[in-house]
C-alpha cells in the first residue's frame, strides 16, 4: 500500500508513475489528498472538543464543593453537549478513514524509474538471452505426449480425481518432482536462505499483507467455513512471518526459502497454450522471500536475479531475462524480472520465475519496520523470487532432452533422482 507521503509529496509525479502501470488515478489521489485534509481538520476539531471537555468536567466538582449548584448544573450541560459533540465527531472520522483506507488499497505501487513502457508482455524488455540447444529427434513430442508415452504424468486421472489442472504424478514423475524440490531447497540453503515450511492455508489478514487481498480474492481458493485462503504461493505465508514485526538494522538482509504447493483458480483459456503443465490449478513452486533496508533493497534484487539464474543456467535449458513493462507488471510490484525457458517441442517461451522488488508497499500493509541508527522507525523493503516453479521447468525439461533412447536427466539433478534417464 502505498503511504499518505508518496501521494502527497509530489500529486503529479504519483499521477505519472501509476499511468505507466495503466491506471488513471488522477481523481483518486485528489479524493485521498481531500480526505486526508478532512480527517487532520476533524482530528484537530475533536481534540479541542475533548480538552474543553475535560476541563469543564473538572470545574463541575469545585463549583459543588463552593455551593455554587446552578453554575454546576450548567457546566454538566456543557460536558453533555461536548459529548455528542466529540461523539459525532469520532464517527465522521472513522468514517472519513475507512473511505480514505478503501481508496488507498486500490491504488498498485509505483514502478520504479527503468520499469520500461508498456501495456502487454510484448513490450517487456529481454535483458539477456541464452541460447543453449540440443539436437532433438526428428518430429519432437509435447511434454504431455512424452508424459504419456513414459506414463510419468497422467493428466486423465487428475480430471477424474478432480478437475483439469490438477495432474497425477507417477513413478519417475514423481520422483523427478521430488529431486527439483529438494535440488532447488538446496540451491538456496546454500546460498544463506533459511528453510522454513509454512501452513498452506492462510488467514484473510495474512491476504491483506502480501496484496493479495483485496485484489485477488476471485482467484484464489477460499475455505468459507473458516475464512482460510489456500496460498497462491509461499511468498504470502512466510513475508507474513514478519507482520506486525520491528526489526534492528543489525537483523538485515533476512533472507527466507520455502516449498509449497500452490493453489490458483485463474486457470486461463483453453488452447495449446494452456496445455499440459503450462498452466494448472495446483503447482509446486519453491520460493525465496528477503527483507532488505531500502537502501539496498535494489542491490538484494540484483543477488536474487543472479541467483536464479544460476539455477536456470545449471539445468542445461535456454533460458532469457525479461525486463516487465509497466503494465505486464502485478499490482504490488516496483520492478519485476521474469525467467523464460524455450520449449522446442512447442516452440515458444515458457516463465517459470518472477523476481521482484515490492519496496515499502508490502511492509506498509504489513506493519513491517525497522527502528534505523536514531532509534525511529521506518518501513522495510520486501522482495521475492520463484526458485523454482516447476511445471514449467518439467515441461522444458522434458521436450528438450528427449532422445531416441529416452529423457535424459540434467547433470545435477542424478543425485537427487537416483536415475539419469527417463525410458
Amino acid at each position: 500500500m502505498l503511504t499518505l507521503k508518496q501521494i502527497r509529496d509530489d500529486r503529479e509525479a504519483a499521477v505519472r508513475k501509476l499511468a505507466k502501470k495503466g491506471v488513471d488515478a488522477a481523481a483518486a489521489i485528489d479524493r485521498i489528498v481531500a480526505l486526508d485534509d478532512r480527517r487532520k481538520a476533524l482530528q484537530a476539531e475533536l481534540d479541542s472538543t475533548l480538552a474543553a471537555q475535560n476541563k469543564a468536567a473538572k470545574q463541575i466538582g469545585a463549583l459543588m464543593g463552593q455551593g455554587r449548584r446552578d453554575e454546576a448544573e450548567e457546566h454538566k450541560r456543557f460536558v453533555g453537549e461536548l459529548k455528542e459533540q466529540s461523539t459525532r465527531l469520532q464517527e465522521e472520522s472513522k468514517s472519513v478513514q475507512d473511505e480514505l483506507q478503501t481508496l488507498l488499497v486500490t491504488l498498485p505501487n509505483f514502478p520504479a524509474e527503468i520499469v520500461p513502457e508498456g501495456r502487454t508482455a510484448e513490450d517487456n524488455l529481454v535483458v539477456k538471452l541464452v541460447e543453449s540447444y540440443t539436437p532433438l529427434p526428428e518430429n519432437p513430442l509435447p511434454h504431455w505426449e512424452l508424459a504419456r508415452k513414459y506414463d510419468i504424468i497422467d493428466f486423465d486421472l487428475g480430471v477424474k480425481l478432480t478437475g483439469a489442472g490438477f495432474p497425477v504424478y507417477k513413478g519417475k514423475g514423481a520422483r523427478l518432482q521430488r529431486a527439483l524440490i529438494n535440488y532447488f531447497l538446496d540451491c538456496n540453503t546454500q546460498a544463506g536462505y533459511l528453510e522454513v515450511e509454512p501452513p498452506v492455508l492462510v488467514n484473510e489478514a495474512s491476504g491483506f499483507g502480501t496484496g493479495q487481498l483485496p485484489d485477488k480474492e476471485g482467484q484464489m481458493y477460499h475455505a468459507t467455513a473458516d475464512n482460510f485462503y489456500l496460498v497462491p504461493t509461499a511468498e504470502v505465508p512466510v513475508t507474513n512471518i514478519f507482520r506486525d514485526v520491528i526489526l534492528d538494522e543489525k537483523d538485515f538482509p533476512v533472507r527466507m526459502t520455502a516449498y509449497t504447493p500452490c493453489f490458483r483458480r485463474e486457470a486461463g483459456s483453453y488452447g495449446k497454450d494452456v496445455r499440459g503443465l503450462n498452466r494448472l490449478h495446483q503447482f509446486d513452486k519453491v520460493e525465496i522471500v528477503q527483507l532488505a533496508l531500502p537502501e539496498r533493497s535494489y542491490e538484494a534484487l540484483d543477488g536474487m536475479v543472479a541467483h536464479v539464474e544460476g539455477i536456470v543456467r545449471s539445468l542445461g535449458l535456454p533460458y532469457r531475462i525479461l525486463r516487465l513493462c509497466g503494465g505486464d507488471m502485478s499490482f504490488t510490484s516496483a520492478l519485476t524480472y521474469d525467467f523464460e525457458v524455450y520449449s522446442e517441442a512447442q516452440k515458444r517461451w515458457l516463465e517459470v520465475s518472477s523476481v521482484s522488488n515490492f519496496e515499502s508497499f508490502q511492509a506498509n500493509r504489513l506493519k513491517l519496520r525497522y527502528r534505523d541508527a536514531e532509534k525511529k522507525t521506518q518501513l522495510a523493503h520486501t522482495l521475492n523470487g520463484s526458485s523454482l516453479a516447476l511445471p514449467r521447468i518439467v515441461a522444458a525439461l522434458l521436450e528438450n532432452n528427449q532422445t531416441a533412447e529416452g529423457i535424459r536427466i540434467p547433470e545435477v539433478l542424478i543425485p537427487y533422482t537416483g536415475f539419469d534417464i527417463i525410458k
